[in-house]
């Protein structure tokens, strides 16, 4: 079968490599469609860590093709998605619901072999859990595929406690930024985008932002407060990986503001900053990284209602040209990039 290995930073390509067979517990899975995160981005520009030899794709969604011996809950035929976390199930973190901080924890596309590529195989512990989810009648699998990044965004919204009315300031109009800006206005929230390049901005004002700024030409801080009487946005998140960034949300937001730190940083960043900021105006920062299984299907009972995340993937590639969604990406043309495989889908 074909799929798109990571051989080392700055190189993945196109092979054959062996069919996935499903061992006990296990399922095979016949890829119809998986996005390209940004995280996928820093692996092969260097900044994060994967496997050498490993096929990425964490973001997919696809038909069962094969159930091995003792898989009682699925069947051969089903559209599903997946969350790509491979969990102990014992840990503290485990047993209370937190399997994203699972002490053990092993990802696919990282650590072993993901969706990038015909056929995938999701190991035991994976099925065991639950972490294989069947679609709701009428979910596309391509709209499926964006289950695992808008989970992730969910855990972000809620860790600063956005909703109705909630002021929001984003930094960052990438596809990430981008759907936190669809997700938060579905929970009512009102968003200010702060982001560099234009054409994202304009995004942003389509997809609902009621006021953007570009952090290159007017101030963050001041922008922010004009918009909302002198008081600042109620939480900031950040869905970029610069430190500047960072920075700017913390004079951005009120007095008790929540600010998430969700874009992930190159290597060894350092953000200097001012204690005082965060005493004297009980500020909460913190940050997110993937999500609970609860968010899980609370999002996939979302995603139908969510129309407007399909408009940010806007390149689709073939697996034979699988690479050239890595340079969409690091050529930032256009926004989101999927590997689809059209006699699945």
């Amino acid at each position: 079968m074909k799929a798109c290995v990571f051989n080392g930073p700055g190189d993945v390509g196109v092979i054959e490599i062996p069919m996935p067979e499903p061992g006990r517990g296990e399922i095979v899975l016949r890829v119809g469609a998986a996005g390209l995160c940004h995280s996928d981005v820093r692996v092969y520009k260097g900044e994060k860590y994967a496997k050498q030899g490993v096929v990425p794709g964490h973001e997919v969604s696809g038909v069962i093709a094969a159930v091995g011996e003792g898989v009682e809950d699925y069947r051969s035929g089903q559209h599903v998605a997946l969350c790509p976390i491979v969990a102990c199930g014992v840990c503290e973190f485990c047993l209370v619901g937190k399997r994203n901080r699972c002490v053990n924890r092993v990802t696919l596309g990282y650590d072993e072999n993901g969706g990038l590529g015909e056929y995938m195989l999701v190991p035991d512990p994976i099925v065991r859990l639950g972490h294989v989810f069947e679609l709701p009648e009428g979910l596309s699998l391509k709209q499926a595929s964006l289950l695992e990044p808008t989970a992730c965004v969910l855990n972000s919204l809620e860790l600063v406690g956005v909703g109705a009315g909630t002021v929001m300031l984003l930094i960052g109009g990438g596809p990430m930024g981008l759907l936190h800006l669809v997700l938060a206005r579905q929970l009512g929230a009102l968003v200010i985008a702060s982001e560099p390049d234009e054409e994202r901005r304009g995004w942003a004002r389509k997809l609902g932002a009621f006021a953007t700024i570009d952090p290159m030409t007017q101030d963050t801080t001041k922008a922010v407060k004009e918009l909302t009487d002198g008081q600042g946005a109620d939480v900031a998140v950040v869905s970029t990986g610069a430190v500047p960034a960072a920075a700017a949300s913390l004079t951005a937001v009120r007095r008790q503001g929540q600010i998430g730190l969700f874009g992930g940083f190159p290597p060894e960043s350092v953000l200097d900053l001012d204690p005082n900021v965060i005493h004297y105006n009980e500020l909460i920062l913190t940050g997110s990284q993937n999500a609970t299984i609860d968010q899980y299907r609370r999002t996939l009972a979302l995603l139908p209602r969510l129309h407007d995340l399909r408009q940010i993937v806007t390149h689709s590639f073939s697996i034979d040209d699988a690479p050239r969604a890595y340079e969409s990406r690091l050529e930032r043309d256009g926004l989101k990039s999927e590997v689809v495989f059209p006699d699945v889908i």
